[in-house]
């Protein structure tokens, strides 16, 4: 990649002020496919000072502006979307079918839902003699990580772009290559110089640079809670705004009215989407304990229907996960299952049959699981389902709360049955009956899976300040 040893900065791509290199391994191969330069504070003193000088007149633009703007990148996005696809399967591991179909269409899905909101967004409203006007807020450091790269990003870049801030984008070491094309792509598409700014790096040289920088409005960040807490440390002394979505653990009720057959099998496929690597994912299934044998059975064959392999392949149903960490971390936390008693209905340690080489998982199942299991509290970012017995209603929700996350949330059954249970779970969004998402609904957690939402309309608010002008109207 021509531009993988630099960074893109006031419009221009230059050389980086730091000397350090990281490889880029195909998780299928690993093998080096790219190496990337990695920034530090310099560097992101060069980015930041851009963005602010840029600030200064992108901010004034016309809403009819902007809007023209988004229409030049939705399009010059969409030439690019088969290469951004094959950029991400070949960085992350994704099946190459679903990399065009979810990885690479969810970023124009976000450019194309940024561009609705701004052209139905009311930035001014009168109360009384006041005008109250929204504005942009700022400079903008945007941290993201790999395991969605162009929906994390896009993300927060469209509606930044649409509100009218200013940008320094970090994107996952891990898996940086994307970042790099949609920076081509915001180039080619004519965003003015200094809007948007590209530093490659990892959490200590660029993240920590940007979360602390003086010059720096606003933090949105996703990634884990452990990385999220020191961003929001770093930034607590310039008391700039921080967004944050981060861990899940999320809770999917099957109440005893659902077809277990169609609810489960779906559920299973929908964990080990993206090979279990979505901070979203139902990665608790909660059933009936009476019905617990029954249940684990249908999950178990769910799970051994999963092809696992060649993501370039289009039999392959999930990759390899991102890393030879992430594999390592899974194999610990299969093998701590298995230490705390659960029951292994399918898949387990170690890697498919045929796959030596490359990152690839198990589709798993533990059967009988106690909440206070460890694979029932942390986050294993892999494909491997725990199922839990509750007793009736009350103890599916008491379950399903009883965690330190609260991203998402899924029940299947009766209608109005899952309607009034949804309204008790504490997450910030609940799927009912295999629900999908929509782009235009807010996505974001309580508790330690973070603050503030993203997507639509919420999206576009999080980059805006509120403004009073008082005797405006008198």
């Amino acid at each position: 990649m021509e531009h993988a040893r630099r960074f893109f900065i006031d419009g221009k791509w230059v050389e980086p002020l730091s000397s350090e290199t990281l490889a880029v391994v195909n998780p299928a191969t690993e093998e080096v496919i790219e190496t990337i330069a990695l920034g530090g504070a310099e560097d992101v003193n060069a980015a930041v000072a851009a963005a602010k000088a840029a600030f200064e007149t992108y901010s004034m633009t016309t809403r009819e502006e902007r809007l023209a703007l988004l229409d030049t990148i939705i399009e010059v996005y969409s030439s690019h979307l088969d290469e951004m696809a094959d950029v991400i399967t070949k960085e992350l591991g994704a099946p190459l079918k679903m990399s065009k179909r979810a990885q690479a269409a969810a970023g124009l899905g976000h450019f194309i839902a940024a561009r609705k909101v701004l052209a139905e967004f009311e930035f001014e409203e009168e109360l009384g003699t006041t005008l109250v006007v929204r504005e942009p807020i700022g400079v903008c450091g945007l941290i993201t990580p790999w395991n969605w790269p162009m929906n994390q990003i896009v993300c927060k870049v469209a509606p930044a772009l649409a509100a009218g801030c200013t940008m320094v984008l970090k994107p996952s070491e891990v898996a940086p290559l994307n970042a790099i094309l949609l920076a081509e792509i915001l180039a080619e598409a004519g965003v003015p110089a200094g809007v948007f700014n590209l530093v490659n790096g990892d959490g200590l040289g660029v993240g920590a640079a940007l979360s602390t920088h003086p010059d720096v409005d606003m933090v949105s960040f996703t990634g884990s809670t452990r990385a999220g807490i020191e961003v929001a440390r770093g930034a607590a002394p310039t008391v700039k705004r921080v967004s944050q979505e981060l861990g899940g653990k999320s809770a999917n009720i099957i109440l005893d009215d659902a077809d277990f057959a169609a609810a489960i099998a779906r559920d299973v496929a929908a964990l080990c989407n993206n090979s279990g690597q979505s901070c979203n994912a139902p990665t608790r299934m909660l059933v009936p304990a009476a019905r617990m044998d029954e249940a684990a059975a249908i999950a178990a064959e769910a799970a051994r229907k999963v092809a696992v392999g060649d993501p370039t392949l289009d039999s392959t149903r999930i990759g390899p996960v991102v890393s030879e960490v992430q594999y390592n971390r899974i194999q610990q936390l299969i093998e701590k299952g298995i230490g705390e008693g659960a029951k292994l209905e399918a898949g387990g340690p170690g890697k498919p049959d045929g796959l030596e080489t490359g990152y690839f998982v198990k589709p798993t199942v533990f059967s009988h699981v106690s909440n206070d299991m460890t694979i029932a509290r942390e986050e294993i970012f892999g494909p491997v389902l725990v199922m839990i017995g509750y007793e009736d209603d009350d103890d599916a929700v008491r379950i399903a709360n009883d965690t330190a996350f609260g991203l998402s949330g899924y029940i299947s059954g009766s209608g109005d049955r899952a309607k009034a249970m949804a309204r008790r779970i504490r997450s910030g969004n609940v799927h009912l009956n295999g629900a999908p998402t929509d782009l235009s609904a807010p996505f974001g957690g309580y508790k330690q899976s973070g603050n503030g939402r993203e997507w639509g309309e919420f999206g576009m608010e999080e980059f805006l300040e509120t403004k009073a002008i008082l005797g405006y109207t008198a």
